[in-house]
């Protein structure tokens, strides 16, 4: 069954943390800027368009959810409840951070039936964490991880490759450390520039070097390749593409593209079959419809790059499958080359 979320973006104006890439606006007196008239009229516009038989999930994204007061969040998942009543939405997902999780507010949370938390883990180095202004022991995370488990609610992480102070092998080691938590799901989100922000003045300061596109592909290749080698779904990789980030009202540098997912995947592929032509001299490739995109690269970036390559598409491959020289390649052979091709490349540090 196809998923959707219905995103409910809050702000949580009394946050009292003030993490380097955020750029969250205080307002004094008010905890958040949505009504539950808001909230309803968001749900009920979803609704309209999104088909019947659908899993839905009202998504809360945007601020700490559980760092709203007891009784703002109580009066948030009240109004959701009517819907998962009839039956019209399946669950509620909401993102938080490690140190706002506790039995109090998972207790009510699992009443108004939760069914999803992320915990934005960022990184699990902790001077990373101190230099991003996150003062919270690591232990935090697996704690809170470990709880929301307990309580059978799904857990996912939000990991920022490329803070202040990390590396590829920190950033690496964070992913390692994330894989023995087990999540359900992770999102990657390469770190941005964001304006007004104290991320943008360490930046103008010269204390924080950009994250760049170039390097934000090389961590992320290793990062989900080894997320699916071990079964943790990956639901996205780089931030939507709203209008403020492709016109740059929002973003002052970094690794932002529109499709970064595409490609990572398309280097993932690229460097599989580069390693190949240089051994065997030519690529016959066959592959199923849906995976040629991936194969040829954006803009055919990877055609361009491979010097004697024939593309046949053969569906009656599957989309983890691709015929190269006459032999047939699965996706988790890609992978695990790729894990090592960056072990090499980076010391054996994996």
């Amino acid at each position: 069954m196809k998923h959707y979320n219905i995103p409910i973006f809050i702000s949580h104006f009394g946050c009292p943390n003030a993490c380097v890439f955020c750029n969250q606006v205080k307002i004094n007196g008010r905890e958040t800027d949505v009504t539950i008239e808001d909230l309803k009229k968001i749900i009920d516009e979803y609704l309209e368009i999104l088909p019947k038989d659908s899993y839905k999930e009202v998504a809360f994204f945007g601020g700490t959810f559980t760092g709203i007061s007891m009784e703002k969040q109580k009066e948030y998942l009240e109004g959701v409840k009517e819907y998962l009543d009839k039956g019209m939405v399946q669950g509620i997902r909401l993102s938080t951070r490690p140190d706002y999780i506790n039995e109090e507010v998972l207790n009510q949370l699992k009443k108004y039936h939760v069914t999803t938390i992320e915990l934005g883990v960022q990184s699990l180095d902790e001077e990373v964490l101190k230099k991003s202004a996150r003062y919270y022991p690591i232990e935090k995370v697996y704690e809170a991880s470990s709880l929301i488990k307990s309580y059978g609610i799904n857990l996912g992480i939000q990991l920022m490759p490329g803070l202040p102070g990390s590396s590829y092998e920190s950033d690496i080691e964070s992913v390692k450390k994330v894989i023995e938590i087990a999540p359900q799901n992770v999102r990657v989100y390469p770190t941005l520039i964001i304006k007004d922000t104290e991320m943008e003045r360490m930046y103008k300061r010269g204390e924080y070097e950009v994250f760049t596109l170039e390097e934000a592909i090389k961590r992320c290749r290793k990062i989900c390749s080894l997320l699916e080698l071990n079964n943790i779904n990956i639901i996205r990789v780089g931030l939507q593409p709203s209008e403020d980030l492709r016109n740059g009202g929002v973003s002052v540098e970094g690794a932002f593209h529109p499709a970064f997912r595409e490609l990572v995947d398309g280097e993932i592929y690229f460097n599989f079959l580069k390693n190949l032509e240089e051994i065997q001299g030519k690529l016959e490739i066959e592959a199923n419809e849906k995976l040629i995109s991936k194969i040829v690269g954006i803009k055919k970036k990877n055609l361009k790059r491979l010097q004697k390559v024939k593309i046949v598409i053969n569906n009656n491959l599957s989309t983890s499958e691709i015929k190269i020289n006459d032999k047939i390649y699965t996706r988790k052979e890609i992978l695990r080359k790729e894990i090592g091709e960056s072990c090499e490349q980076n010391s054996n540090k994996c």
